[in-house]
């Protein structure tokens, strides 16, 4: 009878192995599924990735400092071009008008 007992016992416990061997891979089985099938939603949602995010944002306030930059130039420009309001001379054009030869983009 004590043969018997442990030879049952030793079944049990292989079977219990077993079981355990079976849920882990059924588990990992399960997650390679779920991270494929949730990588495949991801990218039929055409979602972007941060990285690529952080680097548009960055070049976005670049080109809105440069923007601004200019600006600044364009009103300092503007300005020393209306300072010097004497009559233009001869073959100047005048302020506003095209030069000689040029074309006229006002209309």
């Amino acid at each position: 009878m004590t043969q018997t007992s442990n030879r049952f016992f030793d079944e049990v416990a292989r079977l219990m192995n077993d079981a355990a061997g079976v849920a882990t891979g059924v588990k990992r089985e399960f997650d390679t599924l779920f991270r494929t099938q949730a990588e495949r939603w991801l990218r039929d949602l055409d979602l972007v990735k941060r990285e690529e995010f952080e680097a548009v944002k960055d070049m976005a306030q670049l080109a809105r400092e440069e923007n601004e930059a200019l600006k600044v130039r364009i009103a300092a420009l503007e300005a020393k071009l209306g300072q010097g309001n004497s009559p233009p001379g001869p073959g100047q054009p005048a302020p506003g008008q095209p030069a000689p030869g040029q074309p006229s983009w006002t209309g």
